[in-house]
């Protein structure tokens, strides 16, 4: 009997969708399906690729007014907030439109009597490990520049939003993209690591848990494939004394509370210089207590039950432990289904915290938010680098210059300044200790997703 992935819906805890899992020998087959599709397709100039991946992202937004209930029903995020399609047309189409000059030739220095160039050419068969926070977001970062170098690309999404797998390989069969070329499979954990064991993919993205990437580097240990890993983040802030407190307060806890805290780049403690303290602490309890958490088909919820229970009940650990050692909770607020086994958790903002506490330490991935009173600079960074992880960072001032020069002492892989939770296409993605390793978008994203070929050709003997 084949193994079968079941998708929990949070809404009500009910079987949303079930998929049967592919056994190995289904899956290598979708995979040498996928290396001979590859061939012609790199085979193919980079302006018609593009027109396939412009075809694939128009059809995805076409879908749009489906994609958004499904989300909320599949993982919990309130359909007021509209879906990914905002975000996925931005990156996809980026993406696109800076193909032609990522991947022309470098070519060196002349020198005469020889024709020198290094192409960048596909790596062949990409694995797509994607993960459900973001469902579109996250994968279309590696599905559109991958096939833009001529890559093959296999999909794997994490149960918990399967249903958006089968919505990418719609948008590409809509698109007209050649068969084999894009597939979308569900897999279970053992399969999956005995088909990176195997051989033949030439390169996995994963986006996921610490663990989830080690395990990732075991299975694909000794086969030299690359490998892309963003693993999470413990994002701090730090509230300058010259900050626009009302901005820093609106925009931090939308960053720390938006999609109920599921967010790899979400803002999980806070720094605030003391001249500035109290009035932040104050405005920023006053805003998350107006948040109102509820069903997420209901237009009135901005908060959205967790993708499953036992996430929430993780934020309930690390507040009873950070109460115990000494923390104030400010809002408290009280909601129906609050409790130990369900995914319906309310927003909590704590003081009096310090490192010692899981909250300031481990990753939340959940809406909790730790904010400590600091001195000075050299204070905030000492406890912002304090951290396993780094994925990103920001700093609130007007004061471009004393934002930069405070960011080259931040241990991480994106500064912001005024705003954070935010991929800018054009700008690297990447990260820092137990975050992982490789980069995702701008032009730096397509040497993830090539292999340098170097061609030197004595023209004259």
């Amino acid at each position: 009997m084949s193994e079968m992935a079941r998708l929990i819906s949070p809404v009500d805890g009910r079987i949303y969708a079930e998929r049967a899992c592919l056994d190995l020998a289904q899956a290598q087959a979708v995979v040498s399906a996928a290396r001979k599709a590859q061939q012609d397709w790199a085979a193919l100039t980079i302006a018609e690729r593009a027109n396939y991946c412009r075809a694939a992202l128009a059809a995805l937004a076409a879908m749009n007014d489906e994609i958004v209930p499904e989300i909320a029903w599949q993982m919990g995020r309130p359909i007021r907030y509209g879906g990914e399609n905002g975000g996925v047309q931005e990156r996809g189409q980026y993406m696109i439109d800076i193909a032609e000059k990522a991947l022309q030739p470098y070519v060196p220095e002349e020198r005469d009597g020889f024709r020198r160039y290094v192409k960048h050419v596909p790596l062949g068969v990409v694995m797509v490990i994607a993960p459900w926070n973001y469902p579109y977001l996250t994968a279309v970062n590696t599905i559109i520049p991958a096939l833009m170098a001529g890559n093959a690309v296999i999909l794997k999404h994490a149960t918990q939003t399967l249903l958006a797998g089968e919505r990418f390989a719609r948008a590409f069969e809509i698109a007209g993209l050649p068969k084999g070329v894009f597939s979308n499979v569900v897999l279970g954990h053992a399969t999956t690591e005995a088909l990176l064991a195997s051989g033949t993919i030439d390169h996995v993205n994963f986006t996921g848990s610490v663990g989830g990437g080690r395990a990732i580097e075991k299975a694909a240990a000794g086969t030299f494939m690359s490998i892309g890993l963003e693993l999470g983040g413990k994002d701090p802030a730090y509230v300058l004394p010259d900050a626009d407190l009302d901005h820093a307060v609106a925009n931090l806890a939308d960053g720390a509370f938006f999609n109920s805290g599921q967010c790899c780049c979400g803002i999980e403690r806070i720094y605030v210089h003391e001249a500035v303290y109290d009035r932040f602490v104050d405005g920023f309890v006053s805003l998350t207590s107006q948040y109102v958490v509820g069903n997420p088909l209901d237009a009135a919820s901005t908060l959205g039950p967790m993708a499953q229970a036992r996430f929430a009940d993780l934020i309930r650990e690390q507040k009873a432990e950070a109460l115990r050692k000494g923390a104030k909770a400010h809002v408290n607020m009280q909601i129906e289904n609050d409790q130990a086994g369900s995914p319906y958790i309310a927003p909590e903002v704590l003081t009096n915290v310090d490192h010692q506490m899981s909250v300031m330490r481990e990753e939340s991935f959940g809406p909790i938010v730790g904010i400590m009173k600091v001195r000075s600079d050299e204070e905030a960074i000492a406890l912002m680098n304090d951290s396993s992880f780094g994925l990103t960072a920001s700093l609130w001032t007007p004061d471009s210059a004393r934002a930069a020069t405070l960011a080259d002492k931040i241990e991480t892989g994106t500064v912001f300044m005024n705003r954070c939770d935010y991929l800018d296409p054009a700008l690297v993605w990447t990260g820092v200790k137990d975050t992982g390793k490789g980069a995702s978008l701008s032009a730096l994203g397509y040497g993830n997703l090539t292999r340098p070929k170097s061609y030197h050709l004595r023209e004259k003997l």
